[in-house]
Parts: structure tokens; sequence; C-alpha cells
């Protein structure tokens, strides 16, 4: 009689002896390569595309320092896209590999996961309290609702990963 295996939880990222292993299966790999990818589009392109609100945070939010902030995303954007860009190829290399990873790659998934999760929100109008059982079945957007909930649980276990826990 063949015996069974029992099912049992793997975290999608956790700390190995030498680094940190990424246990996402290949089709949620390949999720995650394609938005990194489109994500990579819209950093590349205009810098005042709404759904990059968030990923650009105001600097002053006093309308009387206005022109500070201005110059603020003036001075640090081209910085912030190139930072942003960098991490997203680490990530892509990563996602590609089954190999062991370090604590800067790690921290690069981590900002490329947060990074997902500031676009979608925007798109979504995701608050604070955001909750999943508030989305009705028939939403038009519920699937991405599904995947920013996904993107935070990654995002959640990448932080434990890092922190040990």
């Amino acid at each position: 009689m063949a015996r069974r295996r029992r099912w049992e939880f793997r975290p999608p990222i956790e700390r190995v002896q030498g680094g940190f292993r990424i246990n996402p299966d290949d089709p949620e790999r390949e999720v995650l390569s394609r938005l990194l990818a489109e994500m990579r589009t819209l950093l590349m392109g205009p810098s005042d595309n709404p759904a990059l609100v968030r990923m650009f945070p105001t600097a002053y939010h006093q309308p009387a320092h206005a022109q500070l902030d201005v110059e603020y995303q003036r001075l640090m954007r081209e910085e912030l896209v190139a930072s942003r860009l960098a991490g997203i190829t680490t990530v892509l290399g990563v996602l590609s590999s089954q190999q062991v990873v370090t604590e800067q790659e790690l921290a690069a998934l981590m900002q490329g996961l947060n990074g997902l999760r500031l676009i979608l929100g925007t798109a979504l109008d995701v608050g604070e309290e955001h909750d999943l059982d508030d989305i009705a079945a028939d939403d038009p957007h519920v699937g991405e609702h599904h995947l920013y909930v996904f993107l935070s649980w990654l995002l959640e276990w990448t932080v434990r990963a890092m922190q040990g826990t």
C-alpha cells in the first residue's frame, strides 16, 4: 500500500543557510515577472502617469511649499527611477533562478513587490482598510483585488524572512 505524503506548508520566502529561498511556483514567478516588466515600462514612460502617484509621493505637503516639492521631484525622480529599474532587473534574475539569494537581492524583491502594490493599489483606489471580503464577487476588478492581496502576502513573507521570524 502506497503511503500518502503529508502536505506541509512551505513559506513563499524563507531564510535558509547562506541566504533566502524564494519558493513560488513557476506560474506565480511568471506572473510576477510579467508585472515587473509592466512596471518597468510604466517607470520609463511619462512621469505624469497617475498610476505612479504613490511611487513618487509628495515630499512637501504644505501648499506654500508646492514649488519645493516640484524641485524635489525634479532632482530626485531620475535617481529614484534608476534605483527601481535596477531593482527590477535584479528581481527578474532572482525569479528566473532557483538559487539561494542574498539579503540585497531579497531587499530588491521587497522593493519590487511594494512598487507593484503601490501601482495596483492606486489603480484600485485601495485604502488602509482594504479587505477582500468587502469586494463583491461580480466586481469587474475582483481579480486585481485578489492579486493585490497576493502581493501583500508575498511582501509580508519577505519581511518575515528578512527579520528571521
